[in-house]
């Protein structure tokens, strides 16, 4: 009589240590709630455990092509699958963004936000691109590429602030919705700003472009340790740093270039309309007042295909000892860079923004800081991949 309840409990005992093999699996959910985080579900496909989707993301707030959510509901040893088209919106008049901006050729992912992997290569369906994951996770953070927030640009310059008695975390200035934008100061030793040359480096702004902060971040990450090319210009120098300039739509997942009025590295005028450019403006205008506006470093991500490169002003436009020193960096620029290929492939020829590239042309940031810098003011944007 004991029979029964003794092989309904090996079963009952059997269903717990094996849930994956009669467990139904749970349903899929997206989350897009939090920080930089931007998504259009178009379907959830539970029998064929897909989701397909495209890029969120409001388009007066600039390119809709950045996005980055949460997968959750993911099984033991379950492969999901994620297709991707791009976005169908407009601003105005103008046609939806080719959706190749949209579709790196591998996707990010990350089971804890932290440590950032790539897919295997997304295979193209038409107009789909299709990519497969296997997190061995119950949750999985995609991402367009490896995500870079405000509040990583925050714990970037105090960890350098608390690591580095040469580094002070501090503030360039708030953002038109009250945001902090971080910023990185560095100086060590005893020599007095006349002394000293000035270095900016600024990324971000066009905020759906990641890995510029990224290289902004291994710029500073290098710069606060122990190289002893780090330490000498350190000590002859004073650099600022600031990982995200467009806070606001980096917070938000907007895409940020070519937002209404005009993105920030168009903003760049007598009157800008961009709180960061105003407070970048001021600091950088105060360089060249003491001469000492020396490089000016504009950080971006290029079109899809591109390798690295720089953009520059046509050689016409400037004068010696601009030309000469803006060359000698980009040479010993692209000596270094290139010597890490096939990593980060680089073009040793520099594209122009002249008055042919944009209506805004002398709006540019880079090409801002050449016309008003000093005579020896090195200024360029690199497009790192």
């Amino acid at each position: 009589m004991y029979r029964p309840v003794i092989v309904a409990s090996w079963v009952a005992l059997g269903l717990a240590l094996e849930p994956s093999l009669c467990v139904a699996a749970d349903s899929l959910m997206v989350d897009s709630q939090f920080e930089g985080a931007s998504v259009r579900v178009l379907e959830i496909d539970e029998a064929a455990r897909s989701i397909s989707f495209m890029p969120g993301g409001d388009p007066v707030r600039g390119w809709p092509c950045w996005w980055y959510f949460r997968v959750d509901g993911i099984a033991p040893d379950e492969t999901i699958t994620l297709r991707l088209r791009g976005s169908t919106a407009t601003v105005g008049k103008e046609k939806p963004l080719s959706s190749s901006w949209a579709m790196p050729t591998q996707a990010t992912f990350s089971t804890d936000g932290e440590t950032w992997l790539h897919t295997e290569n997304g295979q193209r369906q038409d107009e789909w691109i299709i990519y497969t994951l296997k997190p061995d996770n119950a949750s999985v953070f995609v991402a367009w590429g490896p995500p870079y927030t405000p509040s990583t640009a925050t714990k970037f310059v105090q960890a350098m602030s608390e690591r580095s008695p040469h580094a002070k975390a501090t503030e360039l200035c708030r953002s038109r919705e009250d945001r902090p934008v971080p910023m990185l100061h560095v100086r060590e030793g005893e020599r007095t700003n006349k002394q000293r040359f000035g270095v900016w480096v600024q990324a971000r702004q066009h905020a759906w472009e990641s890995g510029s902060s990224w290289v902004a971040q291994g710029f500073g990450e290098w710069l606060c340790g122990d190289d002893e090319e780090a330490a000498w210009l350190r000590q002859h120098a004073e650099i600022f740093i600031v990982p995200v300039m467009d806070v606001d739509n980096t917070a938000t997942g907007n895409g940020g270039k070519n937002s209404l009025p005009h993105d920030h590295n168009r903003d760049w005028s007598p009157k800008p309309h961009w709180n960061e450019v105003i407070a970048a403006q001021r600091v950088i205008g105060g360089l060249i007042e003491e001469d000492r506006m020396d490089v000016f470093l504009d950080l971006h991500n290029p079109a899809p295909g591109d390798p690295s490169f720089f953009y520059i002003l046509p050689r016409e436009m400037l004068q010696e000892p601009m030309i000469s020193l803006r060359d000698r960096f980009i040479d010993l620029a692209y000596a270094r860079i290139s010597k890490i290929k096939p990593l980060i492939p680089m073009s040793n020829q520099p594209k122009m923004t002249g008055a042919s590239y944009h209506p805004l042309w002398r709006e540019i940031s880079a090409n801002w800081v050449s016309m008003n810098g000093n005579p020896h003011t090195v200024s360029l944007c690199l497009e790192t991949i």
